[in-house]
């Protein structure tokens, strides 16, 4: 007989909803990506992707990272995004991330897996709010600039 692996899929929230910090502009989404998942330290060592997960009130669901690369890029696995998206029953989503080099300007490379993600996200009903391209002193808004 042969043996199959059994798979469990979790999603346990420690905020309470009524607690939970709201996102209505980019620098919401900022200053939040600013105090909990990115600082000074790492801003301009190495660059990190990171995904904030969002309900249908534009609540935080949860952040988290989804690479960790060198000084100059990171690998973006476009399946992890939405498999953490639809494991935790978000509405939508932030796309992050930090240029060690300090430009807020967006790269080729940045505007292809926006638009993969954006495709990806479509066909699973989950909005992108945003992608934000973060330094310590400021931030690139694909929504603000309307390239979303």
């Amino acid at each position: 007989m042969q043996q199959v692996s059994e798979l469990t899929v979790s999603y346990k929230p420690k905020v309470k909803a009524a607690d939970r910090y709201s996102i209505h502009y980019p620098q919401d989404a900022y200053k939040l990506l600013m105090e909990q998942a990115f600082n000074d330290d790492i801003l301009e060592y190495k660059e990190y992707f990171k995904l904030v997960l969002l309900n249908g009130a534009n609540k935080v669901l949860g952040i988290t990272t989804i690479s960790e690369g060198g000084m100059d890029g990171t690998v973006v696995d476009v399946r992890l995004i939405m498999q953490t998206a639809l494991l935790a029953h978000s509405s939508s989503i932030i796309l992050a991330h930090n240029h060690p080099s300090g430009q807020l300007k967006p790269s080729p490379q940045d505007d292809r897996i926006t638009k993969k993600i954006k495709e990806a996200a479509k066909l699973m009903d989950i909005r992108i709010q945003d992608h934000l391209i973060v330094t310590g002193d400021n931030y690139y808004s694909y929504a603000d600039e309307g390239r979303l």
